[in-house]
């Protein structure tokens, strides 16, 4: 039909297969190789229920047949014609099974030859194998046994030359003939003698290395245990013979035969044992001519070490200086020892603990310092014979070099030190008054000097900290925090009892005495000393502490910067509660001057007096306080200009502020006792009779009250003027203007 409608798809109207299966269930996992029915299901319990999910597995069991009927129909033709397409099927499968079974019968004879020829082969390698370890075993036995014989040998011709070893009179004989005057001839022929039989022990020691090897290759080997006494016999004569050799060497310094030696010691492991023999033969003499052993050496002067050490430098650069050069020279293969540490060191380690042992001691700081500092040089003088930075750091890693560091307890003697510093400070900031230290200047001027004794007390702990004969630099970090102490203990004490002054607890709270007996003019001791000290810790101190801390990084003296300016930041924001507490001792003493307005009410209060016409006498001893502190010797030789003047100001503002309490309260109950009175005196007219509207024209007692005031408060202005203060730059003098002057002059204010 030409208008058939096209062939919809299996699809809803909004687009989504009708046969949509839900999420949970995917085909694919059923053609996984490792698929587990039952696993497959316990795990879709836990989403759906049984029944959905036996519901979507038959709905998809009826769709994979579905699709198996349409694959068969769909090839149906092709399916059909394969009968008859196979003809003669099985005479084909008989004819080539024939052909295949005898290849298989061929193949597994094969095989059988081939694994049977593998396992000989096998058999074969395995016994060679054997076969070559036990030759290996054998021949390191056979070696070891020619190696320990060779070495008895060179061991048996040691003494067949002109000079027993044993008994070291090659020594006595080389003494004897030099004295005798011997012959330069006869003198080589002795040294030859010597550099051959060093290099004989050389030899032996390598054959000794070598039966070393082979030994540790044959071990638990009943030939080896049979052995080992030879063995231990040779190396106990190669031992003597090498360590007389070597004897004979040093006294001789004989360079050749030296390092012929320590070659030999290097090579059979035994450093130890030279470093010993020139410990004993060559360091012991020279360390005890320095420090005798004898007897314990006693008091200060006998436990110093800087002469001792001296001479140990000296007699180092003369007697051992010609081995160190041997042993660090440039590919010689002698770093294996280290002479300067397990020689020297350690002799001078031991005379100084048999012979100085007090040198060790902390108790007297100033001589522990003495010996600690000069003993640093020494080992830096030591260290100067190391040619490499590897060196100095194999020297210092040394048991020897950590021992000897052990002894210089820093810790006890910065604590004796802290005591001694942190101590004086406390005893003169613990004391019960501020105690000047020189007179007073005749001049005027601001003196640089510190005047009380504990803020010289300060500045002499702070630099004793820093001084060379005090300051460790291992301990510069301790030393940094004492003087940041010594600094925070000094602000306490300050701010503490400039607190216990307003709160009046200064008499009974201890070490804050001083703040009871102070007076003003002590406290100028203080401001200027609180600018000395801030001037010269953020400056002379500043750069004195980081030229001693110059070795250090730049980021540990920005650190030790920062500190420092902190401290003094710290010292220098108590100078305003000290200026405070100036300025309040001089308020109070004006206030009682200024009390004396009281007696203004009592003199105008129902006495008929006349109109006020000049100030009180109260007002000229109002501002006298300040004056006399400001003109005082103590404040113009130590208070700058600037200092003055605030304090000059902040006075005159509290004082002021003072004087608006009083003042107002004295009119507000003048004004309120006056309109009592007016109606008192309206009420008794009213009972007489009288008319009321009789207006008094007589100036009430207020207003000579307020003229009073405004009198005095011109000549305080005045006052305040003389002495450079703006009285109209004061808000409170402005309110007690306006409190007390008559209507017309209320907006100007003059004098």
């Amino acid at each position: 039909m030409a208008d058939t409608l096209p062939t919809r798809s299996a699809t809803d109207f909004f687009s989504d297969p009708i046969d949509t299966q839900p999420l949970w269930f995917k085909k694919s996992s059923f053609l996984q190789p490792e698929f587990d029915s039952e696993a497959y299901i316990s795990d879709l319990r836990t989403l759906v229920s049984f029944d959905t999910l036996r519901s979507e597995l038959q709905t998809h069991l009826a769709s994979l047949k579905h699709e198996l009927v349409d694959l068969i129909n769909r090839d149906y033709a092709d399916f059909v014609n394969l009968s008859t397409k196979l003809v003669d099927v099985d005479g084909a499968i008989v004819r080539m099974r024939a052909p295949l079974i005898e290849l298989r019968e061929k193949i597994l004879g094969f095989r059988e030859g081939v694994e049977s020829t593998l396992v000989a082969v096998q058999n074969g390698m395995r016994q060679r194998s054997e076969a070559s370890a036990a030759r290996e075993i054998l021949e390191s036995l056979l070696d070891t046994f020619h190696v320990v014989s060779k070495v008895e040998k060179l061991i048996k011709e040691l003494p067949s030359v002109p000079a027993d070893w044993s008994n070291g009179d090659v020594n006595s004989m080389a003494r004897s003939s030099l004295n005798n005057g011997m012959s330069l001839q006869h003198a080589e022929n002795e040294t030859n003698l010597r550099e051959t039989q060093s290099m004989l022990l050389e030899r032996i020691a390598s054959e000794m290395n070598r039966l070393k090897f082979y030994m540790a290759h044959a071990q638990n080997l009943p030939f080896i245990e049979n052995m080992e006494k030879r063995i231990q016999s040779a190396s106990l004569l190669l031992d003597a013979s090498l360590g007389h050799c070597f004897v004979d060497a040093l006294e001789h310094r004989d360079a050749t035969a030296i390092y012929n030696c320590l070659r030999a010691y290097a090579a059979v492991d035994n450093t130890r044992n030279a470093e010993d023999i020139f410990r004993v033969t060559v360091v012991l003499p020279l360390v005890q001519k320095v420090i005798p052993q004898s007897g314990v050496v006693s008091g200060a002067s006998g436990d110093e070490l800087v002469d001792d050490y001296q001479q140990i430098e000296q007699y180092i650069e003369k007697d051992c200086k010609f081995l160190l050069e041997i042993a660090s020279a440039e590919n010689s293969g002698l770093h294996v020892f280290n002479f300067l540490a397990n020689s020297i060191l350690k002799e001078v380690l031991t005379a100084i603990q048999k012979g100085k042992p007090g040198a060790f001691s902390p108790g007297r700081p100033t001589e522990f310092l003495k010996n600690y500092k000069s003993s640093l040089d020494f080992l830096a003088h030591l260290e100067g014979y190391c040619p490499s930075r590897s060196a100095v750091a194999k020297f210092r890693a040394e048991s020897v070099y950590i021992e000897f560091m052990k002894q210089w307890n820093i810790g006890v003697y910065f604590s004796l030190r802290f005591q001694e510093i942190a101590g004086a400070l406390d005893s003169a900031l613990t004391s019960g008054s501020l105690l000047p230290v020189q007179k007073l200047p005749s001049g005027p001027g601001n003196s640089q000097d510190l005047t009380l004794k504990q803020s010289v007390t300060l500045l002499e702990s702070l630099r004793s900290c820093w001084r060379e004969d005090v300051f460790i630099l291992s301990c510069s970090e301790r030393f940094l925090r004492l003087s940041l102490q010594l600094l925070s203990r000094y602000s306490n004490w300050l701010s503490s009892g400039l607190a216990a002054i307003k709160t009046g607890n200064a008499g009974r709270n201890p070490g804050f005495e001083w703040a009871t007996s102070a007076v003003p003019e002590d406290f100028v001791y203080v401001i200027h000393d609180i600018n000395c000290l801030v001037t010269e810790v953020c400056g002379n101190y500043l750069q004195g502490v980081l030229q001693r801390l110059c070795s250090c990084s730049s980021d540990v003296l920005n650190v030790v910067k920062q500190s420092i300016i902190q401290a003094g930041k710290s010292l220098s924001d108590l100078l305003p509660l000290v200026m405070n507490s100036v300025i309040e001792a001089l308020t109070e003493k004006s206030v009682e001057d200024l009390r004396q307005l009281k007696g203004i009410t009592a003199t105008y209060r129902m006495t008929h007096k006349p109109l006020p016409v000049r100030h009180s006498p109260y007002v000229a001893g109002v501002l006298r306080p300040v004056q006399a502190f400001l003109d005082g010797e103590r404040a113009t030789a130590y208070l700058t200009g600037e200092i003055r003047n605030e304090l000059l100001k902040g006075a005159a503002f509290a004082i002021t502020g003072h004087y608006y309490e009083l003042a107002a309260d004295l009119v507000n109950v003048a004004r309120k006792t006056e309109s009592s009175l007016q109606r008192i005196r309206q009420g008794a007219q009213r009972r007489a009779g009288a008319s009321s509207d009789v207006t008094d024209n007589n100036v009430s007692d207020t207003d000579k009250i307020c003229m009073q005031l405004f009198l005095d408060i011109q000549e305080y202005g005045r006052n305040l003027s003389a002495l450079g203060v703006k009285a109209v730059e004061i808000p409170a003098y402005c309110s007690l203007w306006r409190c007390v002057a008559p209507p017309d002059k209320q907006n100007a204010i003059s004098f």
